[in-house]
Parts: structure tokens; sequence; C-alpha cells
């Protein structure tokens, strides 16, 4: 349990940089800013999106950890929006290759396994995996858009499956240690209780 022994009304945080769901979130908005500049009409509405969709996945990530210093609840339901955005992401990808009659990756399909195996968390080897599986075109079938595009669609869903798994624990801790410890309303009346009761002696805002 997290112990304020100064009696500091704000809890500290680490950071929404160092937040491996950021960090993630912030590489589907980069390749989706270029994927659609790509492969996606600009007269399209989709085009503009999954732009938006993207973006609000790494800004409420952003938002929220940074109120986590003040709000427990306002935290959750920015990480909450987060994941709903992303949601929007993964459809709007699923769509892209569905209307163009290109399957979306199972477990047993083998650039899945290879793509989960490198656990790929940057651009860099984003890249690389995209070009590597590039020279393994397969053969026989007529396409509608790129290839390259089907790789990138379905490596960047792959990214979103990853995203909301860590998304979805970073929210399940966040809400066990909110009821566990309570929220700002708590903390600021049990440093008023301790103020007025100097005897007792108890610095710690968690009571």
């Amino acid at each position: 349990m997290c112990t304020d022994k100064n009696g500091e009304l704000l809890l500290p945080h680490s950071g929404y940089r160092q937040l491996k769901t950021f960090q993630l979130a912030r590489l589907i908005y980069d390749i989706t800013v270029h994927f659609v500049e790509l492969y996606i009409p600009a007269d399209s509405r989709t085009r503009d999106q999954m732009t938006q969709a993207a973006r609000s996945g790494v800004q409420n990530i952003a938002e929220g950890s940074v109120d986590a210093a003040t709000s427990a609840k306002l935290e959750l339901n920015l990480y909450n929006v987060a994941r709903a955005s992303l949601e929007e992401l993964r459809l709007d990808y699923e769509d892209y290759l569905r209307q163009h009659n290109e399957t979306v990756w199972r477990k047993n399909t083998p650039l899945y396994s290879e793509f989960v195996s490198r656990r790929i968390a940057d651009k860099a080897g984003f890249r690389a995996f995209i070009q590597e599986a590039e020279t393994a075109v397969p053969a026989a079938q007529i396409r509608t858009v790129p290839y390259k595009s089907v790789l990138v669609a379905n490596a960047t869903l792959l990214l979103i499956d990853t995203t909301v798994y860590f998304l979805k624990r970073q929210i399940r801790n966040k809400a066990n240690k909110f009821l566990h410890d309570g929220g700002f309303s708590e903390r600021m009346c049990r440093m008023r209780r301790n103020k007025n009761n100097p005897e007792s002696g108890n610095t710690d805002v968690y009571g």
C-alpha cells in the first residue's frame, strides 16, 4: 500500500510517458496518421475518424495519468475513453480489410505469431517487420489494395490488442487501489481530521 508519510494531498504518479499503454498508443497513432494518408481517400470521413480515434487513445491516457494526482474517478473515466477510442479504431482497420476482401490474422497465421513474438513497441521494430513480411507476398491472389496496407492494418490490429489488454489491466489495478485507499475527498477528510486532532500523531493520509 502506498503511504504518504509527509501528509501530501496529491498522490505521486510516475508520468504518462513511462506507461506502456501510452507508448503503444502513441505508436498506433503515428502509424495510423501515415496509413490514412497512403490508403484512405482524402474525401473519406473514415480518414478523419481513424486519426481522431487514434489521437483520442493517446491523449486520454496522458490526461488520465495527470489527473491521477487528484481524481481517481476522472483518471479511470479517461482510461475507459481511451479504450473505447482504440476499440473504435480497431473496427475501422477491420472494416478496411473486410471491404477489400482481406482477412484478419488469426493465431494460427504465421505472421501473427511472428509479430507477437517480436514484442514490437517502436517504429523501427514495426518498420522492420513490415519490410520483411513484404518479401513473402502470397502469389496467387488478386488484390484491390497494396499488400503493404494489408500487412500494416493487421499488424496495427495486434498493437491495438496489446494496448487494450494493458489498458484493461491498468484500469483494474487503479480501481482496486481506489477501493482500498480511497480518493481525493477521503484523503482531504483524513488530513483535516489529523490536523484537528494532533494528539493522534497519525500523519498517514490513508489512515
